[in-house]
Formats: C-alpha cells, structure tokens, sequence
C-alpha cells in the first residue's frame, strides 16, 4: 500500500519558475506577449457580441475593443503590483452579457431611431451601472467582509468551486470549436502535441520551447492555414456563420482600426444612471466576485504561492472593485473578472511568475494604444481560441479538484457534498440556459416576472456555474456534522492560510511593493 500512495503536497514541485522567480528576460517577454495572446479571445468576442446589438458600427467595435484592452492591462497590473499580488490576468467577463443585454433591450433606449446615437446612449447607461455596481466588491473588498465571509471556506469547499470556474465554462469550449471544425480541430490536437508529447524536446539550447511556448506556436501555425484557406475561396460558398467563424476578414477590425488612439475616461459622454440597471449589474459582480475567487485559489496553486489569507483576498477583491469602476468610467462595455484561461496557462508553460503577467499588462496597454497592429491579432479566429479553452479550462478545473487531497474522501459525507455540489453547479445552469434562445438578444431566460431587473439579477446567478457551487457547498460544508468532520474537511491544513500570520511563507508571496506595508498592515 505505501508504494502506491501519494502523501497531499501544499505545493504542486513540477513546476519550473514560481511567483516570485523569473526567467531570462528574453523568455519572460515572449511569454508575456503569448498572454496577451490569449487574452485576446474574451477581449474581442464580448465586443463583437454586444456592439452590434447596441447599434454600434464596425468602427465602434474596434474602438470599444481598443478600451477594453487598455483598460484590462491597467487592471492586470494593479492586481498584480496593489492586489492579491498572483500573476493573474484581468480582463472582460461573459458574467455581464444578461444584466447588459437587459440594459440594450430598455425600451425607452430601443426607441431611439439612430443607430449610433443609440450605441452612445446604450454604452453611457452600461457605463452608470457599472459603476454603481462596483461599490460591492470595492465595499466588500476594503472592509474585509469577504475575508470574513471566507472563514466558511475549506479544501472540501474550495475544490467543486475552482472546479466548476473551468467546468462551467465547457460551452465555450468544444460548442464553439466545433463552428469551425477545420480550424478548432487541428488546433486542439496540435496543442496536445507540442505542450505534452514534445515538450522535451529542447532545439534552443536547454530551453523547452514546445512546453513554454505552445500557444504562440500553435497559434502561428493554425492562424497561417485559415489564412491560406479564407485566400483559397474555401468558405466562398459557406453560410454566414460559419464564414464569421473560420474567416480571417470578416471581424473588418483592421480597416476600422485607426492606427493610434489613446482611450480616455467619459469618452463616450458622461454616464447615465437608472436604479433597476444598476441593480441588474450587481448581480454579474457578485458573480465575477465568486469567479475571481476560485481563480486566485487556482493561480496560488500553479504559482506555488500559498492560498491567498482572508486578508490579501479581500485586497484582491478590492482592488478588482476599482477595476470595475474604471471599466464603467472608461467604457469598456463590460465588468471585469479573472481571466481563467491565462490561469490555465501558468500550468500548461510551467511558468507562475509574477513578472510575466505585469509584462503582459504593458503588451495589452501598448497594442490598445496601436490600434492598427492591435487589431491584426485581434482576427485570428475564435475557434482557434476555444480549442485553447478546452485544455486550459479542464486544466484550472483539475487543479481544483487537487484540493480534495488534503480532505478524507472515504467519508460519505464528504462524497455527497462534493459529487452534488458538482452536480448542481453544472446542471441548474444548464437548466436556466435552457430557457435561452441561441441568440444572446433578446436573452430572457427562466424567471420572467414584469421587473426586468429582477429577471436578469436571477438568470445571472444561476446560470453561472461558480455561484451555485459555491452557494451549495458553503451551506452544506457548515451545517452538516460540522464539529466532528473537521478533519475530513481538511481543516487542519486549510486553517493557517486563514490569517496573513498564519504561515511565514505569505509574507514572501503577498507583501506589498515599495515597503507599502508599514502603511497598509494586515489585518
């Protein structure tokens, strides 16, 4: 039996840099720019999903995606030098599609004739309930209400809820490669090729580019074969879906790019403000909340950082909150939330340094400012991206899961909550998307009363998989024979990351830069 045992580890020990070591220089920048690579699926897809259904042109799209960028690099690196301090990537959240699709279908903003005129009004309503909405996780945040909130925490409970923040994810996965199978295909199997059959091969002197580097790789290779295939005529004939799909040319983000703008706050006119709106968009903060904090558990891990104390996630959810306000004050046409598929990569490279990330924020900032050049990236593809998402969302979704190591799961108990926490987290749901078209507008989903943002707060939490499992596994985590399974639930273990002080090790991975902690202890 002791030969085939694996004793819990605190720290997963095959990974090659850690939050505070860094590569070479050289290599450090190429993985920053294959970060701002792959955030550039979310970055481009939200703006071309909601842009045209707010009446926006091609040219608004291009503009509203310069924003997002720009702004998702200052948030990248204000989590990364002022936050939880973990080498995660902020960007857009699919959390806020059903509060803003409520926001585009008001009546009293549908009726306005102009379709730009409309796209402005429509982005200064979003802009007012985002900011509004941010003053949750900036009050739940900075008054550590959420750290004490995490006192319910444990390994048990934290593992269905970093799980279900990959596994809840899935449609974004094979559902949206399978839009283009001869791109998204290739794509996924070359991935699995280079970062896991070839990753030791080392033709650069000792450096695994297979293993570092598979997505710039894998990206060139398959972005040059749609290429060639848009060129041939080959989707000449081929449906509309399926021609914005696969297509190189079809996003017209390059020809609307202007070659360098600098997006500035209130760009689009001062922001509006109405009660049921801003209602609306708590809801998708709450969720992004509960998102983040799954993702920071998941990039602690891959970082071989500690799980983050009470203290430095309450930082974390803070500082998230002023990302959201400045989404609302610059117009990004979106909330923010961790970005789980750059979580993904830290362990697909190997590579959990916090440097990477604060370099990734440069590239975003820089190719926002250029639109020009932002934007060729910007058309590569989204199957080319959801082949990504199917190993990088199962890969956070693992790492979730590794957290059950350090609780008894020869316990019933323990079996019940998770297998039904999983469960629910997938199916309710899915329950509630049921009730969706296949367009996202109009998007009305299962509750359907006369107050429209009562309906959209509703169909927001339940239909984020992250939320239900993390409502039905704290409530059964801490009210089923709590006392006498504390050490099932892996208490022990979990109960020193509580507390800054609880563990020398956080005052390596989580102090504040420029000697900021004499003026800011932890609490």
């Amino acid at each position: 039996m002791a030969e085939i045992s694996h004793p819990p580890m605190e720290q997963l020990q095959d990974l090659e840099y850690c939050i505070d070591s860094n590569p070479p220089w050289a290599e450090t920048i190429i993985l920053a720019f294959q970060n701002y690579i792959l955030m550039l699926g979310s970055s481009v897809m939200i703006p071309s999903m909601l842009v045209p259904a707010m009446g926006g042109s091609d040219g608004d799209k291009a503009r509203v995606i310069q924003t997002l960028l720009f702004v998702a690099g200052i948030n990248t690196l204000l989590q990364a030098l002022f936050g939880t301090r973990l080498p995660a990537v902020v960007g857009g959240s699919f959390a806020y599609i059903i509060p803003i699709a409520y926001i585009i279908n008001d009546s009293s903003l549908q009726r306005i004739p102009d379709d730009h005129e409309r796209f402005i009004h429509t982005m200064r309503a979003i802009q007012g309930a985002l900011i509004v909405a941010s003053s949750i996780q900036i009050v739940l945040g900075y008054s550590q209400v959420w750290g004490l909130f995490s006192r319910f925490f444990s390994p048990l409970g934290m593992a269905p809820v970093v799980g279900l923040v990959g596994l809840g994810l899935f449609h974004r996965g094979f559902p949206a490669l399978g839009n283009c199978i001869e791109i998204g295909l290739p794509m996924l199997l070359l991935v699995i090729g280079l970062s896991q059959y070839l990753k030791h091969i080392k033709p650069l002197r000792e450096l695994p580019i297979f293993e570092r580097f598979p997505v710039l790789i894998c990206v060139t290779i398959v972005w040059i074969y749609a290429i060639i295939l848009t060129a041939a005529g080959a989707y000449r004939l081929r449906p509309a879906q399926t021609q914005t799909s696969c297509r190189t040319d079809r996003a017209n983000l390059i020809s609307t790019a202007p070659w360098f703008k600098f997006p500035y706050p209130l760009q689009w006119g001062p922001p509006t403000f109405a009660a049921g709106h801003s209602f609306a968009m708590m809801s998708a903060v709450l969720v992004s909340m509960v998102e983040s904090t799954g993702a920071y558990k998941a990039a602690s891990r891959l970082a071989i950082a500690t799980p983050p104390p009470a203290y430095v996630l309450s930082r974390g959810i803070g500082w998230q909150g002023v990302g959201i306000l400045l989404d609302g004050l610059f117009g990004t046409g979106t909330g923010s939330t961790v970005s789980v598929e750059n979580v993904g990569l830290l362990g697909l490279t190997r590579v959990g340094s916090r440097r990477v990330v604060q370099i990734s924020a440069g590239f975003m900032i820089f190719f926002s400012i250029l639109g020009k050049f932002g934007a060729v990236f910007a058309s590569i593809p989204f199957p080319i991206f959801a082949a990504l998402y199917c190993v990088l969302f199962g890969l956070v979704a693992s790492v979730g899961l590794s957290f059950l190591q350090f609780t008894n799961m020869n316990s019933m108990r323990n079996l019940f909550i998770t297998g039904l926490s999983l469960f629910l987290g997938i199916s309710i749901p899915q329950f509630f998307d049921d009730y969706l078209p296949p367009e996202y507008f109009p998007r009305k989903g299962l509750a359907r009363t006369n107050a429209g943002w009562f309906n959209a707060f509703i169909n927001t939490i339940f239909a984020s998989s992250a939320m239900v499992g993390l409502i039905t596994v704290v409530f059964l985590d801490n009210t089923l024979e709590v006392e006498k399974s504390k050490t099932d639930r892996g208490m022990p273990w979990w109960v020193k990351f509580r507390t800054f002080r609880g563990d020398n090790r956080n005052e390596e991975f989580y102090t504040l830069p420029f000697n900021l902690n004499r003026f800011f202890p932890p609490a």
